[in-house]
């Protein structure tokens, strides 16, 4: 038998060594994509489908936003912090026999990872099959809503990170420093390959890379092995260089009418984004440890990272419900970021939220943190 542990609880129980800023930069980074898809993103239909670019490519500068609002680098680096202390945490575990270390870690990761995921796809797939029988034209959201499953294909991509910190932890214990230094100079020549000799099947090499990279990054902010100063300046460097060559898009995110993404698959640009990213971080961190030692605010934190899969999984079924409401109350989703489109924008924060907030409180609870009951 176990129970759901109160908030106050888990507040209460936070020891004083705890990184309480990693937790809150996991919290961030979740609401920031979970606001950028509802609020800057120009989501509209296209063909009967529900497609979502950005207004980017029509607003001069606005791409220097993506340099701090790209956060998939920075969530990678987060989860490498936390997965080398998991990691640590299972080998110095008494009750774990010799060589049980990588299935114990691998156990607790999965299934913190997977259960709100299969809770989110039975969901969806018995409401298929409900409406699928009821209404007889019904098309099925693969047709019209593939939108609300984004968030599968990162999960996908951080599960099969997950999968290899047995190695990556390993290599560096044994290699240090020598690790990134050696990726970096991978993601490289394979963007060489994509972009000189036009090998574009190489890009999916670095789509998996990059992400591997940064999450790297994230055990040597575990190890204390972080210059900040120098890791701003070397990852500012390296965009400004990177994004003038006319190769790679300044922006951080798909831009509509670019044919370059640095997203899809991710380039050399996104890596250096998370060397900067986690420079950023760590010159602001002894602020935000201060700031995050108060109650009122820390207790914010838990309750963001208690639901945060909740959020990420359903964020966009939140979004699409509010729009099928919105058009049968006689509304427009607009195509184009026009002056009514970003009138529009407290609505579209407001509107999904509403849904999400009845989503969560319905499935949470299969992700909440609980213990035995004595």
């Amino acid at each position: 038998m176990s129970e759901q542990l109160t908030v106050d609880a888990l507040v209460d129980a936070t020891p004083q060594s705890r990184e309480r800023d990693v937790d809150f930069l996991r919290a961030l980074s979740i609401t920031v994509v979970v606001l950028w898809h509802w609020v800057f993103s120009v989501t509209h239909w296209s063909d009967g489908r529900l497609t979502m670019p950005n207004p980017i490519g029509e607003v001069r500068g606005l791409w220097l936003l993506t340099w701090l609002l790209q956060v998939m680098p920075l969530f990678f680096i987060v989860g490498g912090y936390a997965n080398l202390a998991g990691w640590r945490s299972a080998g110095a575990d008494p009750r774990l026999r010799a060589g049980t270390q990588g299935t114990a870690f691998l156990q607790k990761r999965a299934v913190r990872l997977l259960k709100p995921t299969a809770l989110y796809v039975a969901v969806w797939a018995a409401v298929e099959i409900a409406l699928g029988l009821l209404v007889p034209s019904y098309p099925g959201v693969l047709e019209y809503g593939m939108v609300v499953f984004v968030p599968l294909w990162f999960l996908g991509v951080y599960l099969a990170v997950v999968v290899a910190v047995p190695l990556t932890a390993r290599l560096h214990e044994r290699a240090g420093v020598l690790v990134p230094v050696v990726m970096g100079a991978a993601i490289v020549l394979v963007d060489l390959a994509r972009f000189r000799f036009e090998i574009s099947e190489a890009g999916w090499v670095n789509g998996a890379l990059v992400f591997v990279f940064a999450h790297q990054l994230g055990y040597f902010w575990r190890d204390g092995r972080v210059p900040s100063g120098a890791l701003v300046v070397a990852g500012l460097t390296a965009l400004v260089v990177l994004t003038n060559l006319g190769v790679y898009p300044r922006s951080m995110v798909a831009v509509k009418g670019e044919a370059i993404s640095n997203m899809n698959p991710t380039t050399a640009c996104i890596a250096a984004l998370a060397v900067f990213q986690l420079g950023v971080v760590m010159l602001v961190r002894p602020v935000l440890s201060r700031w995050l030692q108060r109650r009122s605010v820390w207790r914010a934190v838990v309750v963001a990272n208690g639901v945060a899969m909740t959020v990420f999984l359903w964020h966009m079924t939140a979004f699409l419900v509010a729009a099928v409401v919105f058009e049968r109350l006689g509304g427009t989703l607009l195509a184009e970021p026009t002056a009514g489109w970003w009138a529009q924008r407290p609505l579209w924060l407001l509107a999904p939220a509403v849904v999400l907030a009845g989503l969560v409180a319905v499935f949470a609870r299969v992700e909440l943190p609980t213990r035995r009951a004595q």
